[in-house]
């Protein structure tokens, strides 16, 4: 409780995250990430503040407020699932320049949030789930932390085609010599920094998530146009105890029928948290 307290440097907002509501709610807190200060929501269901937790991890350029992060959470609330989900450095309303954020950064600020969710009143056990990048990253953060930490870990269109694309010089409308990395790029709008391509390169995604030995539900659209489910494909063989759900026709972010992808994972979880 001390260590909430020193977080959140408000006694109010500690006995609102200890107490217990007849409604669902979400409190907004924040914690010290990799690069400064990261913002982030509590999401709790009506009634309960004992009961599992799940953090939520967006993908590249997006946010906290993200159409599929928010539905999972949504979701989750309504199975009686409380989530944290939070803007990696240099993503909405966190600390920290977007062009000096990268894949490795964000596992440490998922293994902060991990530690954060750890220490708040009532959390019985913690999963991961994360989409496009931040299924990268929910695989790295499962695969180095073990299920001590976190029971199960769901893998929405993780994004792992972003290595051979980097490979191969090119990252969304960026075109580049990988062999001489420039300072920075613009993708997707958004300035890239040098250190997010050379650690793309090199990441050891699939040793590092083969390294997770908990349950683990990868879920991809078949219609998906940035991460083909080869991908899917490839990361359900490095995690051989995981299972693929292959959703056919949705796109990335699963905007014919976000209901379908949520469910499956929030379905996923319940059963592992034996809820």
């Amino acid at each position: 409780m001390n260590m909430i307290k020193a977080i959140l440097g408000s006694t109010a907002l500690t006995a609102a995250l200890a107490g217990e509501a007849s409604f669902a709610e979400t409190v907004n807190v924040s914690f010290e990430g990799d690069h400064g200060m990261l913002s982030a929501a509590i999401q709790y269901p009506a009634g309960r503040r004992s009961c599992p937790m799940v953090l939520l991890l967006h993908g590249f350029t997006s946010s906290k407020d993200d159409f599929v992060i928010r539905g999972l959470a949504d979701e989750l609330e309504s199975r009686g699932i409380s989530s944290l989900r939070f803007d990696f450095n240099g993503h909405g309303e966190s600390a920290g320049r977007f062009e000096d954020m990268t894949i490795p950064n964000e596992v440490e600020d998922a293994k902060k949030a991990l530690a954060y969710a750890a220490a708040v009143p009532g959390v019985t056990v913690i999963a991961v789930a994360g989409h496009s990048q931040g299924g990268v990253v929910a695989a790295m953060l499962a695969g180095e932390t073990g299920t001590m930490k976190i029971r199960a870990a769901v893998l929405l269109s993780p994004a792992v085609m972003l290595q051979d694309e980097i490979r191969n010089g090119r990252w969304f409308e960026a075109r580049f010599d990988p062999s001489n990395l420039p300072e920075r790029v613009i993708a997707l709008g958004r300035p890239v920094g040098r250190e997010y391509l050379r650690t793309a390169m090199t990441l050891p995604f699939y040793e590092t998530a083969g390294a997770y030995k908990g349950p683990v539900r990868i879920i991809q659209g078949t219609g998906d146009d940035l991460v083909p489910v080869s991908c899917a494909k490839r990361v359900q063989k490095a995690i051989p105890q995981s299972e693929l759900v292959l959703l056919p026709g949705l796109n990335h972010s699963y905007t014919q029928n976000l209901s379908e992808a949520v469910d499956s994972a929030a379905e996923f979880l319940a059963r592992e948290f034996g809820n």
